[in-house]
């Protein structure tokens, strides 16, 4: 069970954001990822839970940032409810989309798991509701993922295959590259692995 620290920042000024303390492991339903946010200097932010099923898609998705909060799942597309700092009013939607995404590691690792993409294949394209920072708006994206290279590392534990990805934003044009090893990220835009304590596990 792979547990560790991100520290997450602008992709732009590289200033500091939060850290994200998590862990996570594949299970019999899937594949379950739960973490905490601080600021760099500690206090609480907020929270991710995230349980994929066996194909990728959101069992369950629960996120906090400050006061707000979102539940969501899979469900005719994507469906979610998102609650305003107050809790009188919580707003619901549905969109035909894949999956979410935000600014938690855990949503590369999901895309990435939901894709299953093969280094010969076509970039693929995904349509997912973004949950962002830091009152989780929701939004719809679209983006073209494909798997330009898969390497095997030697480690003391034995082989750690990394896979890279190009990440297309198609309403910008805007490209980046994901690394990520079993159900952890290596590096990615705004995100940089701190701490691991285990090695990261491999899907079936």
């Amino acid at each position: 069970m792979p547990r560790g620290r991100y520290a997450l920042h602008d992709p732009h000024d590289h200033t500091p954001l939060a850290e994200e303390h998590f862990q996570c492991a594949p299970g019999p339903t899937g594949w379950r990822y739960v973490a905490r946010r601080t600021t760099p200097t500690g206090e609480h932010t907020g929270s991710v839970d995230l349980t994929l099923d066996d194909l990728g898609r959101p069992l369950r998705l629960e996120l906090h940032a400050g006061s707000w909060q979102v539940r969501g799942a899979a469900l005719d597309g994507v469906t979610w409810v998102r609650t305003d700092p107050t809790g009188a009013h919580a707003t619901e939607g549905t969109v035909r989309a894949h999956a979410f995404t935000g600014t938690s590691p855990a949503f590369l690792v999901a895309t990435a798991r939901l894709l299953r993409l093969t280094p010969s294949a076509a970039a693929t394209r995904v349509r997912l509701v973004a949950l962002t920072d830091p009152v989780l708006a929701p939004r719809t994206v679209d983006q073209s993922w494909a798997l330009v290279d898969s390497e095997a590392h030697a480690t003391d534990n034995g082989p750690l295959t990394v896979d890279t990805y190009q990440v297309t934003t198609l309403d910008t044009g805007e490209q980046h590259s994901v690394h990520i090893a079993g159900d952890v990220v290596l590096s990615a835009p705004g995100i940089e692995l701190e701490d691991l304590e285990s090695p990261p596990s491999t899907f079936a």
